[in-house]
């Protein structure tokens, strides 16, 4: 009989009146229900849930000119730092890491399509995760969040999601370029292609079993698949971590001024903050950690680990740092407090030196992970009011036009014009807040001077 990591947990709880140690009495650990074995097992369950990223990060922002290994750097770090900070400061079993879409609206959007340096992009994360830590200080966080209606909330996510979809057909060639249609299918003879497919099914199949570490899983095994026919060069394991020196400290704030950019910077703050709460909700939740009225204790000390986050990875070279929903995972083996959140921050240390294994993992192999991370934020558009056209049309409107449009900048201006008119034109003015027909007013003015 296999022993899992919840039959673990449950088989070690605290024993009343056991005397209390050091880690028990910083992270409350008895008052939490948990015992230190269950906070480590819970923080490696994490931990492998999410190290796919280390692997997805630098590959996704290589397309901005950012160098790989500095990158990979800048992603063990930020990821390390930011969780050990939401752990000690925060003692919420939350770990944190560059944030898929994120770093894709960096490369795509803001670098591609916008034509900033990736320096600048640097900038506009720096900016926003300033812009988070004022909202956290100041509690202007909830009126921010509440004024947004959920639908544009969902539709945001949903359209991240396709846009990380499309962006890992291209990688693929799954889907290509076309002078009539624009986009056409690409030729599945391509191994790469099968490979990005196989890769896909392997991790949706493997996380559907709960396998732990399934994404990576996946990942790995079409890597290997792909070094024989040389699709992916064997580069070795083990190494000592590439220098930081290329991204480090490198933003440039020569752009500040410039209406595009302030664009930007709210587009990556939108995301961060809409993103970031609705995973401390769901996972402390799941972990049983709200108070009897729904309300997350130590809720600005979260906060402002997550605002941290943003600005310290944008410093050593990263796209915006947030809080990763896989925590889930390892609340659900047991994990209550920080401590879990201690040991997915030390394992993401240790990751450093597995850059060689990172540097070879081919486009094909990151793509399978992104499509299925495509699928697992466009199912916001299922909790979509469906039966009022003035939700639903500026909805699929926002989340339609990111992929389309290649930005998910544009996507959200688009969404905000859409409602508010929707709602004005239909006489229904209480369901436009201010704050979001000041939104609507900005991306229109915006749109207006190309």
């Amino acid at each position: 009989m296999t022993t899992t990591a919840t039959d673990a947990a449950a088989a070690h709880k605290p024993v009343p009146g056991e005397p209390k140690g050091v880690l028990d009495r910083y992270f409350g650990l008895t008052a939490s229900g948990t015992t230190v074995r269950t906070e480590v097992i819970a923080g490696v369950t994490t931990f492998l849930t999410m190290v796919y990223i280390v692997f997805v990060n630098p590959t996704i922002l290589a397309n901005a000119g950012m160098d790989k290994g500095a990158v990979f750097v800048a992603t063990c770090i930020a990821a390390a730092v930011s969780t050990l900070v939401m752990a000690l400061y925060a003692n919420y079993p939350v770990a944190l890491a560059p944030g898929m879409g994120l770093n894709a609206f960096f490369a795509f959007t803001v670098v591609l399509t916008y034509k900033y340096s990736w320096q600048q992009a640097l900038a506009a994360v720096f900016c926003s995760g300033v812009l988070f830590f004022l909202l956290s200080i100041f509690r202007l966080r909830e009126y921010v969040i509440n004024a947004i209606p959920k639908t544009l909330k969902l539709a945001i996510s949903a359209g991240v999601g396709l846009f990380l979809g499309i962006i890992a057909l291209e990688q693929s060639k799954i889907v290509v370029a076309h002078p009539v249609t624009l986009v056409t299918l690409g030729d599945l003879r391509h191994l790469p292609a099968i490979l990005c497919l196989v890769g896909f099914v392997l991790i949706a199949a493997l996380n559907s079993r709960n396998i732990l570490g399934g994404t990576l899983i996946g990942i790995l095994i079409v890597t290997l698949i792909g070094l024989p026919f040389g699709h992916a060069t064997w580069g070795g394991i083990v190494d000592l971590p590439p220098s930081l020196a290329p991204t480090f400290l490198q933003l440039d704030f020569s752009a500040i001024h410039e209406q595009t950019f302030l664009i930007v910077v709210f587009s990556f703050l939108f995301i961060d903050v809409f993103d970031n709460a609705g995973t401390l909700i769901g996972v402390t939740h799941r972990a049983g950690l709200l108070d009897e009225n729904g309300h997350l204790p130590r809720m600005k000390q979260a906060l402002i680990s997550d605002s941290f986050a943003a600005m310290f990875g944008a410093l050593i070279g990263t796209s915006t740092t947030t809080s990763y929903i896989e925590s889930a995972a390892g609340v659900s083996a047991g994990g209550r407090t920080g401590l879990m959140a201690v040991v997915v921050a030390l394992l993401f240390l240790l990751a450093l030196f597995f850059a060689p294994l990172a540097g070879m993992i081919p486009a094909y192999a990151s793509a399978a992970a992104l499509l299925y991370v495509a699928c697992l934020m466009t199912r916001g558009l299922a909790e979509i009011s469906w039966d009022d056209v003035t939700e639903y049309a500026p909805a699929v409107v926002a989340a339609v036009t990111m992929p389309l449009t290649y930005s998910i900048a544009t996507g959200i201006g688009l969404g905000f014009i859409t409602y508010t008119a929707a709602k004005i034109v239909s006489g229904r003015f209480r369901d436009a807040s201010p704050a979001v027909i000041v939104l609507a007013l900005i991306f229109a003015a915006k749109f207006a001077m190309g």
